[in-house]
Parts: C-alpha cells; structure tokens; sequence
C-alpha cells in the first residue's frame, strides 16, 4: 500500500532514517493505535517528524493530535504540505490514501521532510496552540 512505497521511497532518496510504527500486513487495522504509536515517537522526541496514512487521512490526524506535543496536519497537495510546516511547525503529516495519488504523496513527504518551520510571526500563534494542551485551556 501507499505505506510502503512512501517508506521505501523515503528510505532511498532522502536523508532520513525511518522508523516504521506499521502496520505491516494488509488486513484492515484500527488506525488510531498506529496514529497513536507516531505521535508517541514524535512527542517523545525519538522521532523528528511523522507521516501517516489512513483512507482519507482525517481518523489518523484527529488520533494523533489527541498526544501532547503531536502537531499533525492532514495534507492534500503542495500548497498545504509547505503551509503545515512552514506556518504551523506540523510534526506529523497525514496523508489519504484514497485523496492523494501516490506520485504526489511521496513529492509531498520528501517537502515535509525538507521544508523547516519558518519561525518569527508563527512562533507566538503555534504556542498558543500548543498551550491549548495545559488544563483548564
């Protein structure tokens, strides 16, 4: 599946080491534990940064956003992929399998790889996103 080709892909021409949290089989799973295993490695710092996948890439999202320190944007194209990173310093990506094309989605990992946060006028609003994770927010 989509997965596999962006792991291999990722593995071959980039830079990046991965970390495959699976799910590596291709019986029908339940993608918040898989989306939950990402962020965990992401929030926890072993990770940099998270790609996951799930048929429109929404569940997955909304399942990783729910781990403090997870930032996880679901991408559709170019525009919101540069957007995620650049704008909202997004640490996991989540891509629909059934949205994106798997020519696109691998150019769409291998630019949120490679795309940094740009900081300045972004900081202040990310960490008041962030801080929307404290009690009593």
């Amino acid at each position: 599946g989509l997965k596999e080709i962006l792991r291999r892909a990722t593995a071959e021409e980039t830079e990046w080491d991965v970390h495959d949290c699976g799910t590596h089989s291709a019986d029908a799973v339940d993608y918040p534990d898989f989306a939950a295993a990402v962020a965990r490695e992401v929030a926890s710092g072993r990770c940099a940064l998270g790609v996951v996948v799930d048929a429109a890439g929404i569940g997955s999202a909304m399942a990783a956003n729910k781990v403090s320190g997870a930032r996880c944007a679901v991408c559709h194209d170019d525009a919101t992929v540069l957007n995620s990173r650049e704008h909202n310093d997004a640490n996991i990506l989540s891509l629909g399998a059934r949205v994106v094309h798997r020519g696109a989605a691998t150019r769409m990992v291998k630019l949120f790889l490679g795309t940094p946060f740009a900081g300045g006028r972004h900081e202040r609003r990310v960490q008041k996103i962030m801080a929307l994770e404290r009690p009593g927010r």
